[in-house]
């Protein structure tokens, strides 16, 4: 149906939704135009529904039925005025008149207005006028009201007997403003003698079915259209489908049906009361429109700000009109209403949606065009070893003193506690011996000093020790004593000395402060105190391995500290400042153990709380000395932002002085304002004044959880259950919490009042991630409310963006929307409008960190809340949500480079999408897999970062097994990185779909039967034997391994390369090899762990099923027999033949290897497109040579003797061979050859460039030597029982080309053996990382060889290091031990460039081999013709690696295809 397009809805939305109606025919010109005079464009029934108002005085009058003036109708205009109207009908052929009159004016008012006849729906002007009366426009007449005290009035008389009805508008210019009656055009019926005595009518058929509203013939056409089964109607049926709709109204009204009745019928709302007479419905209040949008706002906010569609819109009015109706209809007056809804800013929030007309519709902020680079940082975490010092301490006075207690007999240290004092310290120790408890106390302090001591039995009472214990001299006070220390001298040594002998009366410790003359000495500002609880003794013992990969000296400092730290979070978090130094003098390592330490109690698994009270204000100054330390650190060391900003929001903002004493004071005026002093809230007001601590928040949101439920006691519970606290731990507290909360009804306002100020002052204090106190605090605030903040006034922080307020002021008014994008845009909007702030580091950096920490959080929390939304959600939806999560990753990462050019690649995979590009979906499954191994890459760093001192500290303070195993896991599952992943694992099955990947891609296509085993990674298997064949489901696979002895497949979610030396090997074995995408069918095959299974592969998927004992037999693999011996292979040993180099054209079987000889027979071979660099070689046998030489004498003895340890298994040789290999010393015959043959071949002499040049390429030369020993090469040659002493290497010497991309090709496809085909990967810069263990895919692509020219695209690369180098010279291994027959040793020797490689973070989102389809196409194709004929040569299928520069192909080796 026409009338209801989109557009048309829309449309009708903008001038209806809101009761304002079409433009009328006469409008006037004036400032402001005035509300509509005429129908709406037709509207759905739900949509005009809307626009009625509630039972009363309507925007039609109904006539009376007797001939003396009566009022018809009570109109309220604002807040203070009131529109009457009087009708005095004539009889036939007399005068009717129409009072109106205004009360409570102040201005001018005039009356816009028109009559209507019988039939016609256009304003007729009548002739008789009122005085004053101007004609507007030719369409409406504008007459004046006459001012009579407060009021306004006017009279309107007509003889005219073919007026049937008088309509209107008021317009009020003082103001500027018109008045309108719900919407709609005020209009009042006139009734003539003619219609008297007709029934329950009242009219004519005639004047019945000019006057049906407008509204009620819309809903009627709506409901037509949807009978009819909403059918597409042309213009001209719609306009007959609308006039139809009219006539069954008109019929309606003529069967006596009134009109209250038919749109209760239309609208389904209550019917009015056959008893109401057009009097007493005068007398029902109308509710104003402007709280009917109120109302509708609110109702909106409530249900989440869902996005509705315009039918829905107006149902919603119309159901806050009904809401408010309800409230007037007991009593309320319109004023007491207002006041109750128009609360906080909602008439703000209202009107704002009302001027950008967006009818409560969902806000977006227009977010700025930005080049994602600048929000690059590349500050790498680099992991450095703590150094141990091997050099002796000097014991001090206070160690020897130590000592001399340990050494006597009997003596059980049952506590000591170091503690500082400017640059003195002193020492506490309480020892057992014989039954007795004595308390020592010395100190390097060497002035006179006063000890002021007491014992306590309870937390914070101290007691005056007995008079039978005091030390000689001591001077009994009131609740404590006095003891001066006395002078003592060890190994010559001077230190001072208080020893105190305590009796049995059960003490637990020991509160004391100093005194040196009038000076007191505390401990940071508390006492001293020693506990006299004997000390546990923790999971300690060292295996040598302990504390490995940690600053192993502050953890076991921590751990010494512990103790004193769990007397109260005062003093862990001033203990904390302490060692800031010390932790960052240890580097990244020594702040990851500052973190562990915070996160473990953070969680909760240390105490916060022992024997001590201490005030609100100064754990918050406490908190603020710490956190103060961190921002300078956070300023001067940016590589360790990332990490600074986790122990930042575990430990919470703090505050000197006021910000934390409030949680002392709001409390009791909680408890005064709502007179609730006892029970559960006397005992957490006790709690919050013994120690308050960040369980706090949680109790206090579980009460405020509790009141909102109406006084539900279970969900009290289930708010502190959900957050860690059980009510063991409520009992635990020093001020232990027993009761339940327990209210009544009438203090439910008050208390959410109170509670919801109070928990913004807790959060301020404890929590380092909450957004709306982080934001006051940024932005600035002074409250003046009774009890609460008062005369607080925070200042805001200078500089900030123009706009960000306001922004800020968006996202808090969104943070609990149902519809998460908006929000999601508005908190990335925020954080990088932050982030040059960040970076620039100003004044008050900690509070804007705090507040980049709460955006990034809230951003968490609206992803987890939006999964339900993305459910049935579009690809582009889906995908633009995970750009927004990668893009707030990026802001939390301080290296971010490889993030931010996967999150440049995702976007131009979303532009494809829109765009309908065919390519879209193999696009984006390239950047889908790069970003995993981004997210596997940091939850590696992270590991690597952090589980360590989570290990051994948590060995040190005791904390369970369970929580020390999971940290690094926990840490992660807590940031952006498990959001991502979970949308990426929904996003891949479909774009495997699209792309027609299916679930697997086969790397070695081999049909196998075996047992599966389960595995973690291949790598901790590789050197195993199993005696069964057996099937692998590895969880990771880098792709150096071996295939272990009895493996006969290998199933994994990685994807190590096709060319990989894994991957090879699994083809040269004949062994299945197949990465599996799809964590269904990974899953359901772990659980087949142990069982015997069949796989059969083809090119692109997979089948298997369990099969018996019997079927076993038939495997295809050669492996698939337990115990299968594999046969040895035969090496022949190479001998010098006297030359230390050789040219191209020496090269020979008994002087290099296969790689050197095939490199050679190329030259003037291949078409001379492709190139071939120049090589020159050193044979066989130099390196044993060089070894034989007097001046390596020493360097042979040691390999001789490393050897043998070999020989007994001892694998720790490998190693030290390798080192000792790098110890050769050049033979002078041996430069001299190799620089004459290099220089003779037109390749540069490295030594031309310095000594030092010589000295580089001499140093790879060796590696390439020493790599015989790598553990994977001689593993895997003793597997074949190869002699690795027969094993010789050449080394084959080229001119590196500086590649734009490397290839690698197989010129018959591996995966499907099919020889018509050709299949390729390549690589950008050069191919060290195509046939190394780099993370990552590679472009691939076949091509037919009978049609070179049309390569097919099958993978774009996920690869994100690319390695690039200036000129120089690669030094490549070609020993005896590779290409042999029935075992390819490929791979497993290095090739070492003279120059590092620089690794560099690719950027595909610029590179032409991905973006221009012709270049791509060019390059492609001419690879494939380059391996084409390479394979035409040798006449044989062929493996054949090379690069491309500047578009030109070069050939860099050959071998036969495994």
């Amino acid at each position: 149906m026409s009338g209801f397009s989109a557009a048309t809805a829309a449309a009708a939305v903008e001038r209806c939704a809101l009761g304002i109606r079409a433009r009328p025919m006469a409008s006037p010109t004036t400032r402001q135009q005035p509300p509509s005079l005429r129908r709406c464009s037709r509207l759905p029934a739900t949509l005009a529904a809307s626009r009625r108002g509630p039972v009363g005085p309507r925007a039609v009058a109904m006539p009376t039925d007797h001939a003396s003036s009566d009022l018809v109708g009570r109109f309220t205009l604002d807040s203070s005025s009131e529109l009457q109207v009087t009708v005095n009908p004539a009889p036939q052929g007399s005068v009717a008149e129409i009072d109106l009159e205004v009360t409570n004016t102040n201005g001018s008012l005039i009356l816009h207005w028109g009559a209507l006849r019988p039939e016609k729906r256009e304003w007729i002007l009548p002739s008789r006028r009122p005085d004053g009366t101007a004609v507007y426009k030719n369409r409406a007449l504008r007459t004046p009201f006459i001012k009579s005290g407060d009021n306004s009035k006017l009279r309107i008389e007509t003889d005219d007997p073919a007026v049937q009805a008088i309509e209107f508008l008021i317009f009020d210019e003082t103001q500027n403003k018109w008045f309108k009656n719900n919407g709609q055009n005020f209009q009042i019926q006139l009734q003539t003698s003619r219609n008297q005595g007709q029934g329950a009518s009242g009219a004519s058929s005639s004047a019945t079915s000019t006057l049906v509203p407008e509204d009620l013939v819309q809903i009627q056409a709506y409901l037509r259209w949807e009978r009819y089964g909403k059918q597409s109607y042309t213009p001209e049926q719609d306009k007959e489908e609308y006039e139809a709709a009219r006539a069954e109204l008109i019929e309606e009204l003529n069967r006596g049906i009134s009109l209250e009745k038919l749109r209760a019928k239309l609208t389904k709302a209550p019917e009015p009361s056959e008893s109401d007479s057009p009097a007493s419905q005068s007398t029902v209040t109308e509710v104003p429109e402007d709280l009917v949008q109120v109302q509708a706002y609110i109702r909106w906010e409530k249900a989440g700000k869902p996005n509705y569609p315009p039918e829905k819109q107006l149902v919603e009015f119309e159901e806050a009109r009904k809401e408010l109706q309800a409230e007037l209809d007991k009593g309320i007056s319109i004023d007491q209403l207002r006041k109750k809804i128009l609360k906080t800013d909602i008439e703000r929030k209202v009107s704002k949606q009302l001027k950008n007309k967006k009818y409560f519709s969902l806000e977006r902020i227009q977010r700025k065009k930005r080049d994602i680079l600048q929000l690059l940082n590349k500050h790498k975490h680099t992991v450095i070893e703590e150094k141990v010092e091997t050099a002796p301490k000097q014991p001090t006075v206070l160690d020897l003193f130590t000592k001399s207690l340990q050494e006597k007999d009997d003596c059980e240290v049952l506590s000591r506690k170091l503690f500082k004092f400017g640059d003195k310290e002193i020492l506490a120790i309480a020892t057992k011996a014989q039954n007795k408890t004595k308390v020592h106390l010395a100190t390097n302090h060497m002035e006179p000093l006063i000890l002021h001591w007491s014992l306590v039995k309870k937390a914070g009472e101290w007691e005056a020790p007995p008079s039978n214990i005091l030390p000689s001299g001591s001077k009994l006070l009131d609740m404590a004593c006095e003891t001066s220390f006395t002078e003592s001298k060890l190994d010559g040594l001077h230190y001072q000395v208080v020893e105190i002998e305590l009796d049995d009366g059960g003490y637990n410790g020991m509160p004391f402060v100093l005194r040196s003359g009038e000076t007191w000495i505390k401990n940071n500002g508390s006492d001293f105190y020693l506990d006299f609880s004997p000390r546990v003794t923790k999971n300690t013992k060292d295996t040598g391995d302990a504390g490995k990969g940690t600053a192993k000296a502050l953890l076991e400092r921590i751990a010494g500290l512990e103790e004193d730290a769990q007397r109260s979070l005062m003093h862990r978090f001033n203990i904390a400042a302490d060692l800031v130094d010390q932790a960052r003098d240890a580097g990244l390592l020594g702040i990851a153990g500052l973190f562990v330490w915070i996160r473990f109690m953070a969680t909760r698994q240390l105490i916060w709380n022992k024997n001590y009270n201490v005030k609100p204000r100064e754990i918050s100054k406490a908190q603020d000395r710490f956190t103060d330390d961190l921002e300078v650190m956070y300023k001067t060391y940016p590589q360790y932002r990332e990490i600074l900003r986790m122990i930042m929001a575990a430990v919470g903002r703090g505050g000197e002085g006021d910000v934390g004493q409030r949680i002392r004071d709001e409390i009791l005026v909680i408890q005064r304002n709502n007179n609730c002093k006892g029970g559960m809230m006397e005992e957490w007001h006790q709690k919050l004044h013994n120690n308050t601590s960040p369980d706090d928040v949680v109790i206090c949101q579980a009460v405020i959880d509790y009141i909102k439920s109406d006084f539900d006691i279970s969900v009290y519970w289930d708010t502190l259950n959900k957050n860690g606290i059980t009510k063991e731990r409520l009992l635990s507290y020093d001020r232990a919490i027993h009761s339940e909360p327990n209210f009544r009804s009438e203090q439910k306002e008050g208390l959410l009042r109170d509670l919801g100020n109070y928990i913004r002052s807790l959060k301020a204090v404890h929590s380092g991630a909450d957004l709306e106190s982080a934001i006051a605090t940024c932005m600035g605030y002074k409250s003046e409310g009774e009890g609460f903040m008062v005369g607080v006034r925070i200042n805001p922080v200078k500089g900030l963006p123009s706009g960000f307020p306001e922004l800020l002021q968006f996202v808090l008014e969104h943070v609990e929307d149902k519809s998460a994008e908006p929000l999601l845009e508005g908190l990335l909007e925020a954080r990088v409008e932050l982030r040059p702030l960040l970076l620039d580091t100003p004044e008050r950096t900690k509070d804007l960190i705090f507040l980049d920490i709460a955006l990034d959080s809230t951003f968490r929390t609206a992803i987890e809340r939006s999964y339900e939304e993305l459910n049935d959600a579009a690809p582009e939806k889906i995908m633009y949500f995970i750009s927004l999560v990668l893009e707030n990753l990026a802001l939390s990462t301080d290296d971010n480079e490889d993030i931010l050019y996967c999150l440049k690649g995702w976007n131009q995979a979303l532009e494809m999408t829109k765009q309908k590009d065919d390519q879209w979906a193999l696009y984006a499954k390239a950047f889908l897999d790069r970003i995993r191994l981004a997210l596997a890459s940091k939850g590696e760093q992270y590991y690597n970062m952090m589980q360590p001192s989570a290990e051994y500290l948590g060995s040190l303070l005791g904390v369970d097994q369970w929580t020390v195993n999971i940290f690094t896991e926990e840490i992660i599952r807590g940031g952006s990185a498990i959001t991502l992943s979970a949308l990426l694992n929904r996003f891949d099955p479909v774009l495997r779909n699209v792309a027609h990947l299916g679930s697997w891609q086969v790397i070695s296509p081999v049909e196998v039967s075996g047992y599966v085993v389960v595995v973690d990674e291949l790598l901790a298997v590789q050197n195993k034997s199993y005696d069964k064949p057996t099937i692998l489901v590895a969880k990771r696979v880098k792709g150096e391994e071996e295939i272990p002895d009895g493996v006969v497949g290998v199933i994994t979610p990685d994807m190590p390369d096709v060319l990989s030396h894994v991957s090879v090997r699994a083809r040269n074995s004949k062994v299945l090899f197949a990465t599996c995408f799809d964590p269904s069918i990974l899953s359901e095959l772990e659980g087949h762990d142990q069982k015997l299974f069949s796989f059969k592969p083809t090119s692109a998927d997979v089948t298997y099923r369990e099969v018996a004992e019997s079927e076993l037999q038939q495997s295809s693999s050669p492996n698939a027999e337990a115990g299968h011996a594999v046969p040895s292979v035969l090496l022949l040993k190479k001998k010098f033949l006297g030359k230390y180099a050789i040219s191209a054209e020496e090269f020979s079987e008994e002087m290099v290897g296969a790689k050197s000889r095939n490199i050679a027979y190329l030259k003037g071979k291949i078409p001379s497109w492709v190139g071939v660099p120049t090589s020159v070689a050193i044979p066989f046998g130099t390196f044993e040579k060089v070894l034989s030489e007097e001046l390596n004498k020493e360097v042979a003895q040691n390999i001789q003797k490393l050897k043998s340890r070999l020989s007994h298994e001892d694998f720790s040789a490998l190693g030290e061979i390798r080192k000792a290999v790098l110890n050769l010393t050049a033979p002078t015959q041996l430069v001299k050859e190799l620089k004459e043959k290099m220089l003779g071949s037109g390749m540069p002499w490295p030594g031309d460039e310095g000594d030092q040049r010589w000295e580089q390429a001499w140093m790879a030369i060796k590696k390439v030597w020493a790599s015989k020993w790598n553990e994977r090469a001689f593993f895997s040659t003793r597997k074949v029982k190869l002699d690795h002493d027969y094993l010789s290497m050449a080394v084959l010497v080229q001119e590196i080309v500086n590649a734009d991309y490397a290839f690698v090709i197989h010129t018959t496809n591996p995966s499907s053996g099919d020889s018509s085909e050709i299949y390729a990967e390549v690589v950008k810069g050069l191919g060290e990382t195509l046939v190394g263990a780099y993370p990552g895919r590679a472009m691939s692509f076949a091509c037919k060889k009978d049609d070179l020219d049309s390569p097919k695209l099958l993978g774009y690369p996920s690869k994100p290091i690319g390695l690039f180098i200036r000129r120089s010279i690669i030094f490549r291994s070609d020993s005896n031990g590779e290409d042999l027959e029935g075992y390819a040793g490929a791979g497993l020797y290095d090739s070492v460039p003279m120059d590092e490689e620089d690794e560099v973070v690719l950027d595909y989102t610029t590179d032409p081999l991905i973006l221009d389809r012709g270049f791509q196409n060019s390059i492609l194709s001419s690879i494939a013709r380059a391996g084409h004929a390479i394979e035409e040569l040798y006449g044989s299928p062929q493996d054949v690696e090379g690069v491309v520069k500047d578009g030109k192909i070069y050939v860099v080796q050959t071998r036969p295809q495994m």
